[in-house]
C-alpha cells in the first residue's frame, strides 16, 4: 500500500457535534481528496500489485448498520453485477439488512456503468428523482459508485449540481466502503474517495449471490488493451490477476455449496495470468484445472480475440464442464476501421480464429459485439462488417450505435456519420442479426437438450425458464421443485430469441414423458 493509500485509509472517529472534530475532519478531507484524472488512470505504473487475503471488518463498524437497510441499483455489465454482490456482503457483515424499496433504505448506492452516455444519463436521472426523498429523509445516504466514479467530468458535473450525494467512491477500493461510509456519517461535506491509481488485490472479500445456481468469479481486473473508444481501461485500471489457488478454492467452494454454473470475470479475460512475473500461468491452464471440479458448467466472459491463444483452445476442446459457447468481440468486420479503433487485430486474423475454434470445438457456439457508425466509417467499410458477421454465423451480437466517452482518443476525432446513417446501418445490422439468430434456433426444433432451470419465466409464473450450455433461453412446463437443476427439455417451438419446449427428464433420472 503506498502512501497516498494510507492516507486514504486513515480512519475518522470524530463527532460532527464537537466544532473542533468537524474542523480537523475538513482538513483531513481536503488532504486526501484528489478528483481522479484520466490522464494519471491512463499511465501504467511499476507499482508493484499487493495481494490481501485478510480482509475484515474493523470492530469499530460492527454494529454500524443496526437497524438500518441499504439498496444497491446496479448499471451495466457482469463485473458490476459481482462488485455489487461485494457490497451487500460487506454491508451485511456491517449489520445492514437489504431493502428492495429505496424508500425504506437508509443508504442507496448507485453502481455505475460509464461505457455509454446513455448509461450515465439513466445514473443522472436516478438521482434527480432520488432528491425529492433525501429532503424528506435527511439522514439518508446516497452514494456514486462504479466506473462513472472514476471519471473526471462525472465527479465535478456531480460536485456542481447533485448535492444530495453524499459519497463518491471507484471501482479500486471497494472494500473500503466501511470507511467511506463511517466518514459520510460523521461529516457534513461529500465524501469522495477515487483513486487513480489501481488497487491492490484483495481476496476474502464477502458477497452475497442472488440464488444458489448459477455464480460469477472475478479472475482479474482491468484492462490494458486501450481500444480507442472504451473508456474502461481508465476506469478499471491496468490488468492484474488474483492467483490462480485462490480461484480454485472459490470455485471448489461454489461447487460443494451446491452451484450448477460459473461464469469467469474479467474485463479482458483472456489476458489472465500475463502480469505474473513468478509463474507462466494463463487462461488455458486455470480452465485445464477447473474443468476437474465436480461442477456442471464453467464459462468466461469477456474474450479478446488479440489474446485468445492455442492452448485456450486447446482445454476448451476437451469439453466436459467447459461450455461450447464463446463470446467473441469482433466490434468491427474491417481491417482499417479495426486498426483505428485500436483493436490490434485484422479481419483476417479474427476469421482464423474462428476457423481454428470450429475446427477444435465442432459444436461451438458463437456471438459477439459489434459497433456501427464509428468516426469514419464508410459504406464500404460496414458492408465489410456485414460481410463478416454472415461468414462466421454469429448465432447471436449485442450491436451499438457508436457513442463518443469523453477522455477517450475516439472522442476527439469528428464524429461525422450522421446520425440518420447509423440508425439505418444498425437497422440493416440487426436484421442479419435476427435472420441468423432464428436459423440457429430453427436447429434445435424436435431436439432434446439439457438446460439448467432458474426459476419462473419472467413473463409468466406457471411457466419454468432457463439456459442451455449454448445460453439458448428455453421455457418450458414442470415442477417448481426442479428449480436448480439440470432437466432434459423436447424442444417444440423455436423464436428468435428463445426456445418453448416439453420437459422429458429431471436431473435425478425421474422421467416426466414427452
Amino acid at each position: 500500500m503506498n502512501e497516498e493509500q494510507r492516507l486514504q485509509s486513515t480512519q475518522v472517529t470524530a463527532s460532527p457535534s464537537d466544532d473542533k472534530a468537524e474542523k480537523d475532519y475538513s482538513q483531513y478531507f481536503q488532504s486526501v481528496y484528489t478528483p481522479p484524472s484520466l490522464k494519471e488512470a491512463k499511465k501504467r505504473g511499476k507499482e508493484q500489485v499487493s495481494y490481501f487475503d485478510n480482509f475484515k471488518i474493523d470492530p469499530r463498524f460492527e454494529e454500524m448498520g443496526k437497524g438500518r437497510k441499504f439498496y444497491i441499483r446496479t448499471y451495466g455489465c457482469q463485473m458490476n453485477e459481482h462488485d455489487t454482490e461485494v457490497m451487500a456482503g460487506i454491508f451485511m457483515q456491517l449489520g445492514f439488512s437489504l431493502t428492495d424499496s429505496v424508500q425504506d433504505a437508509d443508504v442507496i448506492l448507485l453502481n455505475t456503468c460509464a461505457i455509454r452516455e446513455n448509461a450515465e444519463n439513466k445514473v443522472f436521472g436516478e438521482l434527480g428523482h432520488l432528491k425529492p426523498l433525501k429532503l424528506e429523509k435527511p439522514d439518508l445516504l446516497i452514494g456514486v459508485c462504479g466506473c462513472m466514479s472514476q471519471e473526471e467530468s462525472v465527479v465535478n458535473k456531480i460536485l456542481k449540481t447533485y448535492d444530495q450525494v453524499d459519497m463518491i467512491f471507484g471501482t479500486h477500493n471497494i472494500h473500503r466502503l466501511p470507511e467511506i461510509l463511517n466518514e459520510a456519517y460523521l461529516s457534513k461535506e461529500m465524501v469522495i474517495d477515487v483513486w487513480s491509481k489501481e488497487g491492490d488485490v484483495i481476496e476474502n472479500l464477502p458477497k452475497v449471490r442472488k440464488g444458489k445456481i448459477k455464480a460469477w468469479v472475478n479472475i482479474m481486473y482491468g484492462c490494458d488493451k486501450f481500444c480507442t473508444y472504451c473508456i474502461v481501461p481508465y476506469t478499471r485500471g491496468k490488468e492484474r490477476s488474483r492467483r490462480p489457488e485462490d480461484i480454485i478454492q472459490e470455485v471448489r467452494h461454489l461447487a460443494a455449496q451446491g452451484y450448477k454454473e460459473v461464469t469467469l470475470l474479467g474485463q479482458n479475460v483472456n489476458a489472465y495470468g500475463k502480469d505474473f512475473t513468478d509463474i507462466t500461468y494463463g487462461l488455458g491452464d486455470l480452465m485445464d484445472e477447473l474443468r476437474t471440479i465436480d461442477l456442471p458448467r464453467i464459462r468466461f466472459t469477456t474474450s479478446h480475440p488479440r489474446d485468445f491463444d492455442d492452448q485456450l483452445i486447446e482445454v476448451l476442446a476437451k469439453g466436459g464442464n467447459l461450455v461450447d459457447h464463446i463470446h467473441l468481440p469482433v466490434q468491427s468486420g474491417s481491417t482499417s476501421m479495426l486498426k483505428i479503433m485500436a483493436r490490434k487485430y485484422s479481419r483476417e486474423h479474427y476469421l482464423e480464429l474462428v476457423r481454428k475454434i470450429r475446427a477444435a470445438i465442432p459444436t461451438v457456439s458463437l456471438t459477439t459485439d459489434i459497433i456501427v457508425g464509428f468516426p469514419n466509417e464508410t459504406d464500404e467499410q460496414f458492408e465489410e462488417t456485414l460481410s463478416l458477421f454472415k461468414e462466421v454465423g454469429f448465432e447471436m451480437a449485442f450491436t451499438y450505435i457508436y457513442s463518443p466517452r469523453e477522455g477517450t482518443p475516439a472522442a476527439k476525432m469528428a464524429d461525422n456519420v450522421p446520425m440518420e446513417v447509423k440508425k439505418e446501418r444498425l437497422r440493416r445490422l440487426n436484421a442479419v442479426v435476427n435472420e441468423y439468430a432464428l436459423n440457429a434456433m430453427k436447429a434445435y426444433e424436435g431436439q432434446i437438450v439439457e438446460v439448467l432451470v432458474e426459476g419462473e419465466s419472467k413473463k409468466n409464473p406457471d411457466v419454468l425458464s432457463g439456459y442451455t450450455a449454448k445460453n439458448k433461453l428455453v421455457n418450458f412446463v414442470g415442477p417448481k421443485s426442479i428449480v436448480g437443476q439440470l432437466a432434459k427439455v423436447k424442444i417444440t417451438t423455436t423464436k428468435t430469441w428463445s426456445l418453448n419446449g416439453e420437459l422429458v427428464e429431471a436431473e435425478f433420472g425421474q422421467e416426466v414423458g414427452v
